[in-house]
């Protein structure tokens, strides 16, 4: 396994935590995110490397009186510089070791830590109220930074997050720790073209556990074969123990995203594919959809409450796993891996085509308006499809009455004029009734474009016409390494 030499990606996440640190009131911070995205390692070195006075300790999955004494020596042991805890040693209770924090942080700066806080929580929920009444009569008077983090979504959101729970309006500040985004892959895998780190991340997203397993000197497929198609490692068990940290019982949510990743989009396919009623589908994918592991897209000009919504998986390597993976559990158990390899090498660029790509490009567009390369700044990005047409990327400016309408195409060779003619002809059938809306038309190709697209492109960019309910503002066509580019200096 790879790790890296330095700690990169993370900067307004470290920036944050300095300035809560170097603040002259007590702060209170809650970071969550899912497994592997990097909680413990942004933790560990920020502490590290800003020479704190702190405490870190992490909760493990033991009983409550472990969990009480490891605390109480772990605390001990930071009070009482050289001397070593007795072994047998515990405060009584969790309101007393509180209050030893809240001693030790009377006079000087002091930051506690507690890891995968919702092991505690597993055991033991009322420690929420417990630590609640500690923030609210002492520890909040104290010279304190406290920090809880935690990788179980559902139990943060009852316990933490949410407006009926016991420590609801206690943090200073929250922080939901994200994956990276693509254009991160350029800092560590400096050696990947732009066109492998798409493959990359199109199979192992931007989980920064995931990339430490990556070997660079070797392509993304032979990491493929060597990291996924493997009997009992990490990355087969991943998605099981992803959806553990919400669910007790995740038989038919697997399924639901088994059907996602096989391309059912609404209730009644998945319906039609796993067997369930599709009054327990809209149940199940509600679930998900909280959980952040599935999102319901709507055409970005029709409401969330369009009948045209699909279902997508918004996590990539959960996306990759059960479309590719999860069907052939029986072949890599026998270490059989040929069939998966020439599956995805077969269709692992439509692939990237329909999923990766077209999100990269949505990215790329809300970044490059803010950014000033495009004519006019767009408030929304998404996509829209209808019986009649379907455009891949669309950015909108409802007050500026300004759109973008762009297409992707992720192919081996240059895409030609009549792409963009075919997303052009499409606008009267996408734009809404109101008059004076400006287009910008955009193209998006992994290869470039043909001498004729270009050209076209130019012309469109002369055009002053005026239609029934638009004019054309302009025409831009990108290929992979100018997106690449772009993207790295945006970030």
């Amino acid at each position: 396994m790879t790790r890296f030499e330095t700690f990169k990606g993370r900067e307004r996440e470290l920036a944050l935590l300095d300035d809560l640190w170097a603040a002259p009131e007590a702060s209170f911070l809650v970071l969550y995110g899912r497994r592997r995205v990097g909680k413990t390692r942004l933790l560990t070195h920020w502490l590290k490397q800003s020479g704190a006075r702190g405490l870190y300790w992490v909760a493990e999955p033991t009983s409550t009186l472990d969990q009480l004494r490891s605390f109480s020596q772990d605390l001990y042991n930071f009070a009482n510089p050289g001397l070593l805890a007795p072994a047998d040693f515990t405060y009584t209770s969790w309101e007393q070791a509180l209050q030893q924090v809240a001693s030790l942080a009377r006079e000087e700066r002091l930051v506690l830590i507690i890891d995968e806080f919702t092991y505690l929580l597993d055991n033991d929920p009322g420690l929420a109220g417990v630590l609640q009444n500690a923030w609210d009569h002492e520890l909040s008077q104290r010279n304190l930074l406290l920090i809880i983090s935690g990788s179980h979504m559902g139990m943060l959101q009852r316990h933490v997050l949410s407006y009926q729970a016991p420590l609801y309006g206690r943090a200073t500040r929250q922080l939901h720790l994200r994956p990276f985004l693509f254009g991160v892959t350029s800092v560590f895998f400096p050696l990947y073209s732009a066109a492998e780190r798409v493959r990359l991340y199109a199979v192992f997203g931007g989980i920064p556990t995931y990339w430490e397993r990556v070997d660079r000197d070797a392509t993304v497929m032979d990491n493929v074969r060597r990291e996924l198609l493997t009997p009992d490692n990490l990355m087969q068990a991943e998605p099981r123990l992803l959806l553990q940290d919400f669910l007790r019982e995740p038989n038919n949510y697997i399924a639901i995203l088994r059907a996602i990743a096989l391309d059912a989009r609404t209730q009644k396919e998945i319906s039609d594919h796993t067997g369930l009623a599709q009054g327990h589908v809209s149940k199940y994918t509600s679930v998900l959809r909280q959980a952040g592991f599935v999102e319901r897209r709507t055409p970005i000009m029709s409401g969330k409450r369009s009948r045209l919504g699909r279902y997508h998986i918004t996590d990539p390597y959960l996306r990759f796993y059960y479309r590719f993976l999860s069907p052939r559990q029986a072949q890599f158990a026998l270490n059989i891996e040929e069939p998966a390899l020439a599956e995805i090498k077969q269709y692992l660029p439509r692939f990237i085509g329909t999923h990766t790509w077209e999100e990269i490009c949505r990215e790329w567009v809300l970044r490059a308006s803010a950014m000033g390369k495009l004519p006019f700044l767009v408030d929304q990005v998404g996509s829209t499809w209808s019986r009649e047409a379907q455009v891949d990327v669309v950015g909108v400016n409802q007050r500026e009455k300004t759109i973008v309408l762009g297409e992707c195409k992720w192919q081996a060779r240059p895409a030609g004029q009549a792409v963009l003619a075919e997303l052009v002809a499409k606008t009267r059938v996408v734009l809404p009734g109101q008059r004076a809306w400006r287009v910008l038309y955009l193209g998006f190709s992994r290869s470039g474009w043909t001498d004729g697209a270009h050209a076209y492109a130019a012309e469109l960019g002369d055009d002053k016409e005026e239609r029934n309910n638009w004019t054309v503002a302009g025409a831009q066509l990108l290929d992979l390494t100018e997106v690449d580019d772009d993207m790295k200096e945006m970030l």
